[in-house]
């Protein structure tokens, strides 16, 4: 049983040691979202008020393109930052793989060394130490974070249109609705408890 410990534990310390990176870029990742989304709500707060605009009855009505031009230059800079978000969510979409990814890696060790550890061992738990069940399922819940955070970013890009100015605009807020969502440490409490069940088998 020992030896089926010790490769469990190894296949656990290099799950935390990625881990904590993801984390970092994770955060990393979603810091670069929010300036992209505000400049995109001021650009639609000014397809708005280009759309608001009397042309014909201005000094602009003068200059027949002038209104065609102004809207294709703020449809392609509307263009520009979705491509930019894009990009983002793809660091989000990595990131998830890479985490699903490992947690499979430690679960295929445990159902291979399963037989070997036992039930008891498996559920065993201590004032200071988790179960090894509980870590594995801490695993689970870091995998479905990623995977639901990934999906919302999805959901929320899928959303846009620059012909819909109003929603535009309520991007920012769209944003910081998900991340409140988002910011228990889902990560970090399971990261705590992969160390203490790694510092007290």
């Amino acid at each position: 049983m020992a030896a089926a410990a010790g490769v469990m534990a190894a296949a656990l310390r290099e799950w935390a040691a990625v881990a904590e990176r993801q984390e970092a870029a994770r955060r990393e990742a979603l810091a670069s979202w929010e300036p992209l989304l505000v400049s995109l709500a001021g650009l639609a707060e000014q397809l708005r008020a280009a759309r608001r605009l009397a042309w014909g009855s201005s000094p602009l009505g003068a200059f027949g393109e002038l209104r065609e031009r102004l809207w294709r230059k703020q449809r392609g800079a509307a263009e520009a930052l979705l491509e930019q978000l894009g990009q983002r969510r793809e660091e989000l979409r990595a990131l998830r793989d890479a985490v699903g990814t490992g947690a499979a890696s430690v679960l295929r060790v445990y159902e291979e060394k399963a037989a070997e550890l036992g039930l008891e061992e498996t559920l065993r738990r201590g004032a200071r130490r988790p179960s090894l069940a509980d870590v594995l399922e801490g695993l689970q819940d870091v995998e479905r974070y990623y995977r639901h955070l990934y999906l919302e970013s999805k959901l929320l890009l899928l959303s846009i249109s620059c012909d819909s100015p109003e929603d535009m605009e309520a991007l920012p807020q769209a944003w910081k609705r998900i991340l409140e969502r988002y910011e228990e440490d889902t990560v970090q409490d399971v990261l705590l408890k992969v160390s203490l069940y790694l510092d007290n088998q």
